[in-house]
């Protein structure tokens, strides 16, 4: 059975910074490219950043781009979102997914899920 686990998120001050950790198992992770996704209250869920099976390719959101990190250690089955000078307006739902598609993990439609973890940053 896939599981993967957030953990990571909590309340921050704008300007402030998190990172997130997705741990996998019941997978073969090194295989399988890896995304974040939020949803904020109300909004649908969206990418935020996604790395390929072996870290060379890597995708942001425009939104993101240049405060979020995404990495991974196949060694650890765990990939890593580094959110720094973050805004009251990244507050959401961050939860990691797992698919061998490239295109799919950049999208809803990607086959596994995490139950997601929660990012609050205060003005």
């Amino acid at each position: 059975q896939v599981q993967l686990v957030e953990s990571g998120g909590g309340l921050v001050q704008a300007g402030g910074s998190l990172r997130l950790s997705c741990v996998a198992s019941g997978l073969y992770f090194s295989t399988y490219a890896m995304g974040w996704f939020r949803q904020a209250p109300g909004k649908e869920r969206e990418s935020v950043a996604a790395i390929s099976y072996n870290g060379g390719l890597i995708a942001y959101a425009d939104s993101v781009k240049g405060r979020f990190t995404v990495s991974r250690d196949n060694a650890k089955f765990t990939v890593y979102l580094q959110l720094n000078s973050l805004k009251p307006e990244d507050t959401a739902v961050y939860y990691c997914a797992a698919d061998r598609d490239w295109r799919r993990i950049r999208s809803t439609g990607s086959t596994h899920w995490g139950q997601g973890t929660q990012v609050t940053v205060s003005s």
